[in-house]
């Protein structure tokens, strides 16, 4: 017996409505696979690429419109290698008959080069002798002289030289090569034969002597009037250590601790600094009991660009307008030296509002709320750079690229292997990074304090 029709046709109505959603399930079951397929392509397409460890992934790589252009700015005065200021040698090579057929050659020009050649060294070996006695008042005395670089004798006789030694060490703590790889070079250039381990102590006791270049960056660092610091990771015999930094135009100074504390950062600088400190947006940097910060900018942006890639936003009015706000700020802090006063007030004035206006509106957004409270949060630190743009910079690119080398010789070391070695790696990295900030020849400023050994 059939159904009645009405039943049958609401039967009939029901059937369909699960086809329908039975196709709309196949259809999202089978986008989702061809999503899948295509995820699963990529991966193994990148995983056979040679480079593919080591790429950055997308979501963390710089958009293309806010790349900067590569080379140098437009307009820029032309570079290029300048004329010795003198001649060692000449060398005229004629040209009296053509090198190809040896026929007749007119209209010959002269073309002056100048060649900057090493010539092969060798080692200058000098035997010092120098002599110890007693005095009777002073008691046990001894004559030095410059090129002295230590106090061994008898089977440790021979020593490197003051300049060879400041080779050494700007070989491995200036230009991270591995002491292996400094006596190697020592050995492939000058033929001078030391051993990994010969090295290590003679740079530590190096250290010692330039403990006093150490303390002074200290005090330089602390009578500045900004400065940027950052910090990392650090090895010490084992994990647990933290490398710090603290640098400005002129100075650098290296700290490792087993702290990440902002109690480092006050001890470093002392509670009565007056200058800016320039940081990131770790936690531990707003605790810091000093006035006067400035909150790195591009570490805003960065925060900005990943709201802005949340698959869940829907609005993007109020982030583009933060990252605009701070793009501006950016660009009229580079250009402040070509602004007029009035210019310079008009445009701090604005940014100052700006900033209040945005930081005012109402919210409904998740994403917009997070960076309203981040914002919010370092309000007074975020236009810092306006309000003294002579001596604060922006952002804390400064610091990052101080601590850039010592993260590239962690790499090949992790760290150091003894408290030892962290105090030399301290002493020799801070002060030759200071010298060549300060446009000193890092070579010929060592030299003298190596030697002159009593």
């Amino acid at each position: 017996m059939s159904p009645p029709p009405d039943a049958r046709d609401d039967l009939i109505a029901e059937l369909r409505r699960e086809l329908a959603e039975f196709k709309r399930q196949v259809e999202q079951l089978t986008q989702e696979n061809q999503q899948l397929r295509e995820q699963l392509a990529q991966a193994r397409r990148e995983a056979a690429r040679q480079a593919a460890p080591f790429r950055r992934v997308e979501h963390k790589k710089v958009p293309k419109d806010e790349q900067k252009r590569p080379g140098r700015p437009a307009g820029h005065i032309g570079v290029n290698r300048p004329t010795p200021d003198r001649v060692d040698e000449i060398i005229v090579v004629p040209l009296e008959t053509c090198p190809q057929c040896g026929g007749a050659v007119t209209d010959c020009q002269p073309v002056v080069q100048y060649i900057e050649e090493l010539p092969p060294v060798q080692p200058k070996v000098i035997q010092l002798t120098t002599h110890r006695g007693t005095c009777g008042k002073c008691g046990p005395v001894a004559s030095t002289h410059p090129l002295k670089t230590g106090l061994g004798f008898g089977a440790s006789r021979v020593h490197l030289g003051p300049r060879a030694l400041a080779l050494a060490a700007t070989l491995n703590k200036q230009h991270g090569l591995s002491m292996r790889k400094t006596c190697r070079v020592l050995f492939d250039l000058c033929g001078l034969k030391l051993s990994a381990g010969g090295l290590s102590q003679t740079l530590d006791r190096l250290a010692d002597r330039l403990e006093l270049d150490y303390q002074s960056l200290f005090a330089d660092l602390r009578a500045g009037p900004s400065a940027y610091v950052d910090e990392t990771s650090w090895w010490v015999s084992g994990p647990g250590q933290w490398l710090w930094v603290f640098t400005s135009a002129t100075t650098t100074l290296y700290q490792v601790r087993d702290s990440r504390a902002a109690a480092v950062v006050t001890e470093v600088l002392t509670p009565n600094y007056t200058g800016t400190l320039v940081s990131d947006c770790l936690n531990i940097y707003d605790t810091v009991p000093l006035e006067s910060k400035q909150k790195c900018i591009a570490h805003h942006q960065k925060a900005i660009r990943e709201q802005l890639n949340s698959p869940g936003l829907r609005d993007r009015t109020y982030l583009e307008a933060w990252k605009e706000f701070f793009r501006g700020v950016t660009g009229v802090w580079k250009a402040w030296p070509r602004m007029t006063a009035e210019q310079q007030s008009s445009a701090r004035t604005y940014f100052f509002r700006r900033r209040d206006e945005l930081l005012a509106r109402e919210l409904t957004q998740a994403e917009d709320l997070r960076i309203r409270n981040r914002l919010e949060k370092r309000r007074p630190h975020l236009l810092t750079c306006l309000e003294n743009p002579e001596l604060v910079e922006p952002t804390n690119n400064r610091a990052e690229r101080a601590l850039r080398p010592a993260v590239i010789a962690r790499k090949v070391s992790c760290g150091n292997k003894t408290e030892r070695g962290k105090t030399t790696w301290e002493v020799l990295c801070s002060v030759l990074a200071t010298w060549c900030q300060r446009g000193q020849q890092v070579i010929a400023t060592l030299t003298p304090r190596a030697g002159c050994v009593g």
